[in-house]
């Protein structure tokens, strides 16, 4: 059954079409992904959809009652409500729902009305209920903010990071569990953390339809079961995630090829006889130039235009960056101690950890916009101990997260050349538009002001803006943010290229699979560890390393579980007493460490391959059965230390007897 139902959808800006008769269907509970690249449409099709915008002309046909939750790129909120308040006012239809179910039983207590009617209003009112939660709404509230990652709850909007916002507008409508939800790049501004477990919400627990608007390849991949792509006004639908509409999309442009190469083929077979110019010309001939003139005119179909993104290199010398015993400390509060790092010739680092555990500082620090520790400048903010090297010859290109280099008021064109007609890429005077033109922006399109464009146009100026430089060093603080997969192909593309290196702060999983060669993680309390390997090779270390520290504890725990008997056993016999044990507890009790260690080692297992990110992709599911049965296991692990601790304590009360 259609949720949401939308045809021949029309939309236009001035001279530009962004909707040319599109029309979408979405059922009820289908995951649903949008594509396509940047100001194509995507984020204007889904506010359409929601009814936050209108077409200039179409239909769309919504179920009666269905509620379409969005969350938007920039949401807005009143400035005193705090963050809990936003995320509670997503309760407002299970409130409604639950006040329905307690007036209704209120008046089956009393006797009042029709019995059989109010008992249908009640189980409808509790469906409504389940539906929408649950009974025990509260404590999914507290859960579902404390996964996304707001850490102050009850702080004032007005003073929360527009991060911080995004991820209060995301508990409130994952809250909210409407009948379909509009997200609109969500995962922009959560860390890697936050995103996989999202992902696993959106598959598992999210009972709605969703229209997943995102650039992150792996999430598009794991939750959508179709994909669609809004290109030159139209919209194309492709059954599966992303890489089902990369192999879909493949067939259809081999296929378009393949129809203009007979188009043709055609046409010159026709002109090669009209230009013999036969002396009569019968009706049938007639209507073949007919034929091959209305072949001729027909517009061959649009090559799909690709962002060129090259950077040129400069020489390096011995060093090009080290960290030398780097602290960094807010508030009093370690982010980063103790770091040795050195970055060498052709490497390219990832940088991964949870939001607030130091990433950007320790960028700051590197490009020398913290002051050192004692240093009074340094005092309101982040502080700094121990030594940044970079080579005297290493030349450093940033990419800040914000694009707080770019000036909204000016052109397009202002902000890559200033006054000037020409830039200077790589040695060698361009035209400026054409400069543009390898980023996608279109000539006419470049006096349009940067505050006026899509959050990914204005990623690409600002990588237009940086990609004038020569350099040897490029740092980038959450490249993916916004850009469109293209682009993201592209940009990956010059990075495995560079010859230079680069450090990378993302929470793009596909893209550190694609780029890095190692990793350097923010593990909190202050802890930075590098990982040989893509992200990948990163989440295999990391969960070898848990598995040896569990075997670790449990070899600890048996080695104590079996020295502890001995001092009460020995206290009974001295005192010529024996244990108050029943024969069948003396059993249980000499076998129960072995079986603590099994279950421990079957809880072991099974959160390694819920770690495996390859079970997402290829057996997404199996996830929920893998979850239930490692709650089930780690009930029984916590059962069994609880009866062994039970049993010692008998024993050794029996002993001092």
């Amino acid at each position: 059954m259609p949720v949401l139902t939308a045809h021949d959808l029309h939309k236009s800006f001035g001279p530009q079409t962004i909707l040319d008769g599109v029309s979408v269907n979405i059922r009820t509970g289908e995951r649903v992904g949008l594509v396509g690249v940047n100001g194509s449409g995507k984020s204007t099709l889904a506010r359409i959809l929601a009814g936050v915008e209108q077409a200039d002309s179409g239909t769309i046909a919504r179920r009666r009652g269905a509620e379409i939750g969005v969350l938007s790129q920039d949401p807005v909120f009143e400035p005193t409500d705090t963050a809990r308040d936003v995320v509670l006012a997503g309760l407002s239809a299970w409130h409604a729902a639950k006040a329905r179910h307690d007036e209704v039983s209120r008046a089956l207590a009393a006797g009042s009305g029709d019995a059989e009617a109010l008992l249908a209003a009640q189980a409808e009112a509790g469906a409504d209920v389940e539906r929408l939660g649950g009974w025990d709404m509260m404590h999914q509230v507290d859960s579902i903010i404390g996964h996304v990652g707001v850490t102050r709850p009850d702080a004032p909007m007005s003073v929360l990071s527009g991060g911080d916002r995004r991820r209060v507008a995301l508990a409130r409508l994952l809250v909210s569990r409407p009948a379909l939800a509009v997200l609109d790049e969500p995962s922009n501004h959560l860390d890697v953390e936050t995103v996989e477990w999202l992902e696993r919400y959106l598959v598992e627990e999210h009972p709605g339809a969703l229209l997943l608007i995102t650039h992150d390849r792996y999430l598009l991949d794991r939750v959508a079961e179709r994909t669609l792509e809004i290109d030159k006004g139209k919209v194309y639908s492709y059954d599966g995630g992303y890489e089902e509409y990369l192999e879909q999309k493949s067939e259809r442009l081999a296929l378009e090829a393949r129809t203009e190469s007979n188009r043709q083929n055609f046409l010159r077979t026709e002109l090669e006889w009209l230009r013999r110019q036969p002396k009569a010309r019968t009706g049938k001939q007639k209507a073949r130039i007919q034929r091959a003139e209305t072949t001729k005119s027909a517009p061959p179909p649009k090559a799909e235009r690709t962002a060129q993104l090259s950077v040129e290199s400069v020489r390096t010398g011995k060093t090009i960056l080290e960290l030398k015993k780097l602290g960094l400390s807010l508030d009093g509060k370690w982010l980063v101690r103790g770091l040795d790092f050195t970055l060498t010739k052709g490497e390219r680092v990832g940088i991964v950890g949870r939001n607030g555990t130091g990433k950007t500082t320790m960028l700051r620090a590197i490009l020398g916009q913290l002051g050192a520790e004692g240093d009074g400048a340094a005092a309101e903010g982040p502080r700094m101990e121990g030594e940044v090297v970079l080579g005297k010859n290493s030349s450093v290109a940033y990419f800040d997260q914000h694009r707080s280099g770019l000036d909204l008021d000016k052109s397009i064109f202002e902000n890559i050349a200033g006054s000037h007609t020409r830039v200077e890429v790589g040695g060698r005077s361009m035209d400026v538009r054409s400069y543009l033109e390898r980023f996608l922006f279109d000539p006419n399109k470049a006096r349009q002001p940067v505050g006026s464009l899509s959050g990914g146009e204005r990623a690409r100026v600002a990588l237009a803006k940086m990609l004038t430089q020569s350099v040897n060093v490029i740092i980038l603080d959450e490249p993916t943010n916004d850009l469109d997969v293209m682009t993201l192909a592209a940009l990956e593309e010059m990075l495995i290229e560079l010859e230079g290196s680069a450090l990378v702060v993302t929470h793009d999983r596909w893209f550190l699979n694609r780029v890095a060669t190692s990793i350097l993680a923010f593990e909190g309390d202050g802890r930075v560890v590098r990982y040989a390997g893509n992200y990948d090779a990163y989440r295999e270390q990391r969960a070898n390393a848990a598995l040896e520290t569990e075997a670790e504890a449990r070899a600890a725990k048996a080695q104590a579980a079996e020295a502890r008997p001995a001092a009460p056993a020995r206290a009974a016999a001295k005192a010529g007493g024996a244990p108050k044990l029943t024969f069948a507890e003396r059993t249980e009790l000499d076998g129960i460490v072995g079986r603590i260690d099994a279950a421990e080692q079957k809880v072991a297992e099974l959160e390694a391959k819920l770690a495996d990110p390859t079970l997402y992709a290829s057996r997404g599911a199996d996830v929920a059965g893998l979850l239930s049965e490692l709650e089930r296991a780690k009930q029984d692990a916590a059962r069994l230390v609880s009866r062994w601790e039970e049993l010692e304590t008998k024993r050794e009360a029996a002993g001092k007897a």
